[in-house]
């Protein structure tokens, strides 16, 4: 988005599993690019409303365009976007850093080549508990487990002891988000938090999450940008919820967007760029998992086109 000579940035990651293509995005841009051009500018709030009706169905795209109009209204305010907020710009937790299933040998190398204060492993196989065994072994900082809906009340009734046991922090999605019921019994059960992902999508779906969870994953992607992450986390905070700000592989567009809402929430999942072959752009830092963001006006970020990350 433009303003004058300001330009404004936001990212949506294409995610076949959600199928969304980069070629969907384009071509609902372009069948509504005059009805977005036409519309006059003045707050982001008001603009993801306008974005909310007229594109109902494509919370990827009003997350990007919803990103680009926060990242432009910082900038008309001479301010970064935190500060906008009443943030003081602080580091938040610190980002942990995705370990996705393998074999267990090839997940055990991949932790070695990035040391990090804490790690997220993805598990859904028979070989769960042995491979986290073996990354244990092998380091003493904390874990993060993400079953992606991938157990049933049993498995997790008898895996989740054993997880405690392995020094596992908390565990996202343990149960496909259609077993509602049985996630309220396993909350009353665990040892450990459970912490919504998939049965957390959008606004609608806090308050059903307060009862069956400890906490729950906002995606700036899944549920259509900052202006209704924000209402979220607000809305968790209300009914006594953790909350976790999570990525989908966004490059340092996306992650900024992230970044300066992170000291608004409990734990942090903002490797993106760190997952990336390529990045598209520049401005934030890393350094064992404590996140430095820019101090420029807006996400801050600079867009430099498609490089090979060196990070």
């Amino acid at each position: 988005m433009q303003s004058g000579n300001r330009c404004g940035y936001g990212e949506a990651p294409a995610i076949s599993y959600y199928q969304v293509s980069l070629e969907s995005l384009v071509d609902t841009l372009e069948k509504n690019r005059t009805s977005i051009e036409r519309f006059v500018f003045t707050d982001p709030e008001r603009f993801w409303h306008f974005l909310h009706h007229l594109i109902p169905a494509h919370p990827f795209l009003i997350c990007a365009l919803d990103m680009a109009g926060w990242d432009l209204y910082a900038q008309g305010k001479g301010v970064p976007l935190y500060k906008l907020w009443g943030g003081t710009g602080l580091s938040g937790p610190v980002t942990d850093f995705t370990i996705g299933m393998d074999t267990p040998d090839r997940m055990l190398q991949k932790m070695l080549e990035r040391p990090w204060p804490i790690y997220k492993i993805k598990v859904g196989s028979s070989e769960d508990i042995p491979t986290l065994e073996l990354l244990r072994a092998n380091t003493t900082v904390p874990f993060r487990v993400d079953a992606n809906a991938g157990w049933d009340y049993d498995t997790a009734l008898q895996i989740i002891p054993q997880l405690k046991a392995l020094g596992v922090e908390l565990i996202e999605q343990p149960l496909p988000k259609e077993s509602v019921e049985e996630m309220k019994l396993l909350k009353a059960v665990s040892s450990l938090p459970l912490i919504a992902d998939e049965s957390c999508v959008s606004e609608k779906d806090v308050s059903v999450c307060a009862t069956n969870f400890d906490g729950i994953n906002i995606k700036l992607t899944k549920c259509g940008g900052i202006t209704p992450a924000r209402r979220m986390i607000e809305q968790a905070r209300s009914l006594g919820l953790k909350i976790m700000l999570g990525s989908m592989n966004e490059s340092t567009i996306g992650s900024a967007a992230i970044g300066h809402l992170s000291e608004w929430v409990d734990y942090l999942d903002m490797d993106g760029p760190l997952l990336l072959a390529e990045d598209l752009s520049s401005g934030l830092t890393y350094q064992d998992g404590v996140i430095g963001l820019p101090d420029q006006t807006g996400l801050g970020v600079v867009y430099r086109g498609v490089q090979k990350n060196e990070r």
